[in-house]
């Protein structure tokens, strides 16, 4: 009857009917254990089996949570005939999971895909409903993809209802129903509905109020006691929490069952599989009888039907954790016993070593072989649970320190940072070889980048580089590269840090083999912290042109050390100001990254392309790049996320946007004690305050990261620098910061840098001088191509004429600038402009009712991937939807807009029309 439980029954039956009408609903019932969330889903079970949805039902159970995506597949399972309809590469990622075929680790974000889109074409026969109980002992593969999942639900015919104690991160944000307990009148009525006895008032009292409107302890606690207890004189303890109180309530009824059937029940909870001939093959191995499971059918326990199941999971629980350990071990090992070696390997490997007695080194290389296969599934957390339990079985402390510090990496790839750096501490104790030193100095290192330590990790990498050199130079040199990019890409000059790791770079024994692109990228880098740009530079150039014309196969591309010879080698791109450079190599990133399924990289790539598009002016398709990178900011930190946001709002002029982000940035790199995230803040502040006219404020901020001397932040911060401080009356600071430009100009002659140069002299010269300045500043840029630097230029020469009284040339300059910052959506740069052109007489309007303010990001980057002529399945690829929720976006879309098709995209959505 759920008594008490009309708000939740019509929310759940309001998610049915929402699918039913054709929209996707997500929702986490969440409360303590006992609370009700299972009979509220099996309401919600009941009522959409009774409406005609297709019901799918998974529960997360606590001894699988190692296992490879298990409850994904038990989600997955019944609608397996659907991957048909799937794209290939979503496909093979969702059947190389569950291990149907070989191949390489598929993707997270590639099996969510798969699993969203399996979903979709379920519900396009019929609706679906999926009822996940449990969730909080899933296991962490199908969590993430689930939660990645319910986040990308919205016009198919699919519910995603959870049930939790306490949600893991991956549902956070999502809507919740949360459960409490019953009022005291629902509580007593619940109770009096389970009693077969009079019951003592007082008894009555301190049993609704120990507990504490909890259905499951209401129902349980009672059980087992004698009329004698229930007429009166009854206590509950007090000590125990809820939970246990409801376990100790389901042991008393465990208890009065016959052995034979206790030890089923045991065997039955140790392996949750629910499989009931794997129960009953292990049942023969300790000679239980085949009636064994009527008493506990008969007392309502537990079904040993066609699925094994228990009345609730804490009755399970309390099962397993009231036997002894030898018990425990007898049924594991009963258990590996019955479990096909050729079937299911990885679940007999892992119950025979549950059943360990001791240590033993030929459990150990089963689990090893299980890890191997984990690993080949994409199941990282699974990989690295096994080899922790190798470790932990290993004899041989050597071999146990080698397996330890190999469960410390598979940790590390999955994520678990903690339990990486736990493991590498246990490692530690040894005895370890000179080599495996050097390795848990580096595991050490990139767990402490993980962390956000990143001084700490520098210091380890900086370690372990010296101690591979005597092993694997190859190997030392780009450990040496990690330590080097990581103080220039996060930590700094400060305290002499950066120019440490050069020296230890520039000290390290010669590569091997000479032309490899992480030995070119280390000599130049580190002769650049040491020696100076000046020195450096045709050293960078070479290695810079040597990385773009070098030709990446897949295998690279997968290699730990190529992510960082990609960052690196975009950073020194942007140092020598080769904008064209950058441009290449970020292309050629993103293609690797899609093509061997690495999405952490593709986004990193992707925001790199995004912050060239604000340079070329191109700020409203930035926009859509970032709005693509939230969709799936899943398994990065939220640092570059902040970083595009903050660029971009600052280009806009939106300054209470931009100004939360800086702060957020500020705030983050003090307290991670870092130099490179605050200069970035410091740079976007000086680039909103150069647009709006507050010239000291855009000064000091442009000063700050000046001072900081962040590689590769130069070439963008000081122009925003000697803009400012020339028009702030500091000509000193001014004259500094183009002496800055001019030396670059003079060694690194990009169009760039060339235009950059010339742009600060003309703002410190006057007469012919400043506008042969500005003249050449226009070319140059305007040969490159960046578009948004080349409005600033017109502005500037328009600002310039304008003080010259040379009012008809100064409208040309400004007019040509207010339209490009107009519509590019420069908004703060376009209102100089505008006030610069009232100022000579001329009425502009503000921009208003363009597209950007009238679709919503994800909006208008969907239109422009069909304007651009892509289906709805590759949009649904890209951004990682399924086909019909991109088919709902583009009917908005079309409706905003007043147009019918797609072919009125292209004029829709053209500069012109806005």
């Amino acid at each position: 009857m759920l008594t008490g439980r009309e708000v939740e029954r019509d929310m759940l039956d309001r998610v049915v009917e929402a699918v039913q009408g054709g929209h996707g609903r997500v929702l986490v019932v969440r409360g303590e254990p006992g609370v009700g969330k299972t009979a509220l889903l099996d309401h919600l079970a009941d009522r959409a089996s009774r409406v005609g949805c297709r019901l799918v039902r998974v529960a997360g159970v606590q001894s699988e949570m190692e296992l490879a995506f298990a409850g994904l597949h038990q989600l997955c399972l019944p609608l397996l005939h659907y991957a048909e309809q799937l794209a290939a590469p979503q496909r093979d990622a969702l059947r190389t999971a569950f291990g149907l075929v070989g191949g390489p680790p598929p993707d997270r974000f590639f099996v969510g895909l798969a699993v969203l889109s399996l979903l979709s074409a379920a519900g396009g026969d019929r609706p679906v409903v999926c009822v996940v109980d449990d969730e909080q002992w899933l296991d962490a593969g199908s969590a993430q993809v689930l939660g990645f999942v319910a986040r990308r639900l919205l016009a198919d015919p699919v519910g995603l209802v959870f049930g939790a104690r306490e949600p893991g991160a991956e549902l956070a944000g999502l809507p919740e129903l949360r459960v409490d307990g019953l009022q005291d009148d629902q509580a007593r009525a619940l109770l009096d509905s389970a009693l077969t006895a009079p019951l003592d008032g007082r008894v009555r009292d301190l049993l609704v109020a120990e507990a504490r409107g909890n259905p499951l302890a209401l129902l349980e606690l009672p059980r087992g006691l004698s009329p004698e207890e229930l007429a009166g004189g009854f206590g509950l303890p007090g000590a125990m929490p809820l939970a246990g109180r409801i376990e100790d309530s389901f042991l008393r009824q465990l208890y009065a069952l016959p052995a034979p059937t206790r030890r089923l029940m045991l065997l039955a909870a140790a392996d949750p599989s629910g499989d009931p001939s794997l129960v009953w093959r292990a049942a023969d191995q300790l000679g239980l009888p085949k009636d064994a499971g009527e008493p506990a059918a008969g007392a309502g326990l537990a079904d040993f039907g066609t699925h094994v199941r228990f009345r609730h999971p804490l009755l399970r629980s309390a099962v397993y954790r009231s036997a002894e350990q030898p018990q425990r071990r007898a049924v594991h090992a009963a258990l590996a016993e019955a479990t096909d070696a050729m079937v299911d390997p990885d679940r007999r490997a892992w119950h025979r070593a549950q059943a360990a007695v001791g240590l033993d080194e030929r459990i150990a290389v089963e689990l090893e072989s299980s890890a191997g296969r984990a690993k080949a599934r994409g199941g990282l957390a699974a990989a690295a649970a096994f080899h922790e339990r190798a470790a932990l079985l290993t004899p041989d402390p050597a071999r146990r320190a080698s397996r330890l510090l190999a469960a410390a990496r598979a940790k590390l790839e999955a994520g678990a940072n903690e339990a990486a750096a736990q493991l590498v501490e246990a490692a530690r104790v040894g005895p370890l070889n000179a080599r495996e030193a050097a390795d848990l100095e580096r595991l050490r290192g990139l767990i402490a980048l993980r962390q956000g330590q990143n001084r700490k990790a520098v210091l380890a990498l900086l370690s372990a580089a010296r101690l591979l050199e005597q092993f694997d130079v190859d190997l030392a040199r780009e450990t040496h590269l990690e330590a080097l990019w990581n103080t220039a890409m996060w930590v700094g000059g400060r305290e002499d840090t950066r120019r440490d790791a050069a020296l230890a770079a520039r000290a390290a024994p010669s590569a091997p083999q000479p032309g490899r692109a992480v030995d070119d990228l280390l000599d130049s880098m580190a002769l650049r912290f040491t020696d100076g740009f000046a020195v450096a530079a045709p050293a960078m150039t070479g290695a810079l042109h040597r990385l773009v014309a070098m030709d990446v196969g897949s295998e690279d591309a997968q290699r730990l050390v190529w992510y960082t010879v990609c960052q690196a080698s975009c950073l020194l791109a942007m140092e020598l100001s080769d904008f064209e450079a950058w441009q290449a190599l970020t292309a050629r990133n993103i293609r690797i990254a899609r093509e061997i399924s690495d999405v952490v990289q593709m986004q990193y790539w992707q925001s790199h392309r995004a912050l060239f598009h604000i340079h070329q002016g191109e700020l409203d398709t930035a926009a859509r790049i970032y709005a693509g990178y939230d969709l799936r900011d899943e398994r990065t930190g939220p640092m570059m996320g902040v970083m595009g946001g903050m660029w971009l709002a600052a280009w806009r002029g939106d300054e209470a946007r931009a100004g939360e982000l800086i702060r957020v940035l500020t705030q983050e790199s003090r307290a991670r004690d870092l130099e490179v995230p605050g200069s970035y803040a410091m740079w976007a502040g000086a680039t909103l305050y150069n647009g709006r006219g507050r010239y000291q404020e855009a000064r000091d901020c442009a000063r700050q990261a000046f001072e900081l001397d962040v590689f590769a932040v130069g070439p963008m911060v000081v122009p925003e620098l000697v803009e400012a401080a020339s028009r702030a009356g500091d000509p000193v600071l001014a004259g500094v910061a183009w002496e800055w430009l001019s030396e670059r100009a003079s060694v690194a002659p990009t169009d760039w840098a060339v235009g950059m140069e010339a742009r600060g002299r003309a703002l410190l010269s006057e007469g012919d001088a400043a506008e042969r300045g500005y003249r050449e500043s226009i070319e140059c840029l305007d040969r490159a191509g960046f578009g948004a630097q080349l409005a600033r230029a017109h502005l500037l020469y328009g600002e310039w004429l304008r003080r010259q009284n040379r009012r008809s040339d100064a409208r040309i300059q400004l007019r040509t600038s207010h339209g490009l910052l107009t519509v590019m959506g420069a908004e703060g740069f376009a209102e100089r402009a505008r006030q610069e052109l009232a100022a000579l007489g001329e009425k502009v309007r503000k921009r208003s009712g363009e597209i950007a303010t009238t679709l919503t990001e994800q909006e208008a980057l969907i239109a422009q991937l069909a304007r651009d002529g892509h289906t709805n399945q590759e949009i649904a690829g890209r951004l990682f939807l399924s086909a019909r929720t991109v088919q709902y976006h583009l009917r908005k879309v079309f409706t905003k807009l007043g147009i019918s098709s797609r072919r009125e995209l292209r004029i829709a959505l053209s500069p012109a029309a806005r």
